[in-house]
């Protein structure tokens, strides 16, 4: 019953490969879940043991400290295999929480200390964590799963995983409405005993599915010698295709931004106190959840099979223009959240599944260590530089204009990307090539 409802949403996939994603959806699910529970706790956290004042500065370190983190990760991707790779990093992320946990509860230190100060030093460490934990251990997950798997069946099921992704997402999201029932630590102990889920999970994944490197890529060198932990950022400079990557990955960054920051600014208008402004951003982030959870139940297998990959990539650039001269005709706080609803939502269930399979017909050095510059470092410098647009346009008549102007002519960059990236990966996979 369970196989004909999933070759009705998901195509042509076989009893196998519903295993096979199923378990890699599951894997996907708590890690996004444990992710979305966090990153609300985040700021929050910040905010009251550190100052409001200083979040700007913790956003720019941030920023640091991935650049040192993702050279040390690229040495790891040296040492280690894959799958080791995802239990020893995961494990670590799970025993720092579990002494944030800790803290969290210390008198002095923790949470009974209600005098923010920005000489709490652990304050600024939660706040680095939870950062590194979103960018790393999912850009982590794809390339394992970029290395288990061929271009073929990925098509077929990474929907399944996106789907997982999403329902993670929106049970994360609803937990965190619940933090005035249960508390911060309860939540903290939820995501952790969802993060130990995922090396336990990875382990079995490796029991039962899995693949020699010659059947995921039959030209793929098995053994390769270590290569230093700025190759990756080498090959990112130096290879075209990883370049187009690098575009379909931060474009739309930029973008969001501009866009998410000029319906902040008129939610600050409309609603006036910041209690109303958390509830607002609670509400657009579930509903965007949401719309991404029903399309990649129901469409993102059906664009990919009905219309290839290089369509897929070119149409959401083509939708996001669409969505920006919606709030450049009509520039009002609803009109913006819906783009941006579905902006986000499609950027999740569309968008990132096609993007992913990219990383397929590439080297181990591009899956783990060039993509990690992209996931990470490239997605933190599109933000700044969408942020930089909105600092530019202080007046919000001028910010909507002129943003909207700059975001139409980064996606006509971005269309070109997409369609050069997709048409490459075609041949790559025609001709059973591979970028090294």
């Amino acid at each position: 019953m369970f196989s004909k409802i999933a070759k009705i949403l998901w195509g042509n996939v076989s009893q196998k490969e519903i295993k096979q994603f199923g378990l890699l959806a599951s894997i996907f699910f708590f890690i996004i879940g444990a992710y979305w529970m966090l990153r609300a706790m985040k700021t929050a956290l910040f905010l009251k043991i550190v100052g409001g004042s200083f979040l700007g500065h913790a956003k720019f370190g941030s920023v640091l400290f991935l650049i040192i983190l993702v050279l040390f990760y690229s040495k790891l991707v040296d040492l280690f295999t894959k799958q080791n790779l995802v239990y020893l990093i995961t494990t670590v992320y799970g025993v720092l929480f579990i002494g944030i946990t800790y803290f969290l509860m210390h008198p002095t230190i923790g949470l009974a200390n209600t005098t923010p100060d920005g000489k709490r030093f652990f304050g600024w460490f939660i706040y680095l964590i939870i950062e590194s934990f979103g960018s790393i251990v999912v850009a982590l997950f794809w390339s394992f799963v970029a290395s288990s798997v061929n271009s073929d069946s990925a098509k077929r099921g990474y929907p399944i995983i996106i789907f997982g992704a999403q329902l993670g997402a929106v049970l994360g999201t609803f937990m965190d409405l619940q933090v005035g029932y249960v508390g911060i630590p309860i939540l903290f102990g939820i995501a952790i005993a969802a993060i130990f889920a995922v090396p336990a999970l990875t382990a079995l994944f490796m029991k039962l599915h899995a693949p020699s490197n010659q059947d995921v890529f039959p030209k793929e060198i098995v053994a390769s010698k270590g290569t230093g932990p700025v190759e990756g950022l080498r090959l990112l400079c130096t290879r075209p295709y990883l370049i187009g990557i690098l575009g379909l990955s931060t474009l739309y960054t930029i973008i969001e931004t501009i866009l998410d920051l000029q319906m902040y600014s008129l939610a600050n208008q409309v609603y006036l106190s910041p209690e109303k402004v958390t509830e607002f951003s609670a509400f657009y982030g579930l509903c965007a959840n949401i719309l991404s959870l029903v399309f990649s139940l129901v469409g993102t297998s059906f664009f990919i099979r009905e219309f290839g990959l290089t369509a897929c990539l070119v149409l959401y650039p083509i939708t996001v223009a669409i969505a920006v001269c919606g709030v450049w005709a009509c520039p009002t706080l609803w009109v913006f959240v819906g783009a941006i609803v579905a902006i986000k939502g499609l950027s999740y269930a569309l968008n990132n599944p096609c993007k992913e399979i990219m990383y397929i017909p590439t080297s181990k050095d591009i899956r783990f260590k060039t993509k990690s510059w992209i996931d990470t470092f490239g997605a933190r410098s599109a933000k700044g530089a969408g942020g930089l647009v909105v600092a530019a346009f202080p007046l919000v008549s001028d910010l909507i204009a002129y943003g909207s102007a700059i975001s139409l002519g980064i996606i006509g960059v971005w269309i070109g990307a997409a369609f050069f990236v997709g048409t490459k990966n075609r041949e790559l996979v025609e001709q059973n090539r591979l970028i090294e």
